[in-house]
């Protein structure tokens, strides 16, 4: 059985389920491929789990009484987080900007720009894109603006030195080359 939980943070809400989370904030920045999978995952549940939902409660209702019948209330209670998952995802797409990967600034460090990183501490080079919070993926290099490293990283040029704090210290990295 499937849980999620919803929380209010100023004004946005938080959406967890549980394998992502849906931001409904008021502006959202993503890619045009994270907003392509966002419709066709939209797309899936609609399509093909909203009626898979349906057809599970018309069999647990065929079952016989209602009152004692854990099948249909486990069906029905699917079915209310899967319309949660749906409205969920339709608020957060009702707030997307697709930005485009040209129009970008590489002077500094902006959502959707790569940067070549230098761990000062242990001399490790990295290359994390700068993405929103739909977008993060940190085993694909994709950090979240809202993160400790994103938010070290924003705004800062090639040659500096963005400091991030975390629970072993504080973590310096130079930021080598700034890229799309």
């Amino acid at each position: 059985m499937q849980r999620f939980a919803v929380i209010l943070l100023g004004r946005c809400y938080f959406f967890l389920l549980p394998e992502k989370m849906y931001v409904m904030s008021d502006l959202q920045y993503v890619t045009k491929e994270t907003l392509e999978q966002m419709k066709i995952d939209l797309q899936r549940m609609k399509g093909v789990d909203r009626p898979a939902a349906s057809r599970a409660i018309a069999e647990a209702r065929e079952k016989g009484d209602l009152k004692e019948n854990a099948e249909y209330d486990a069906a029905k209670e699917a079915q209310g987080i899967l319309e949660a998952k749906i409205a969920a995802m339709e608020g957060s797409m009702a707030n997307i900007r697709v930005l485009d990967e040209n129009s970008i600034d590489t002077s500094k460090v902006s959502i959707l720009t790569k940067v070549d990183l230098i761990n000062q501490g242990t001399k490790k080079q990295v290359t994390y894109q700068v993405v929103s919070e739909a977008e993060a993926d940190l085993k694909a290099g994709k950090i979240s603006i809202t993160s400790p490293i994103g938010k070290a990283l924003l705004g800062k040029k090639e040659g500096e030195i963005a400091e991030v704090q975390a629970p072993a210290g504080v973590l310096k990295f130079k930021i080598e080359k700034i890229f799309v």
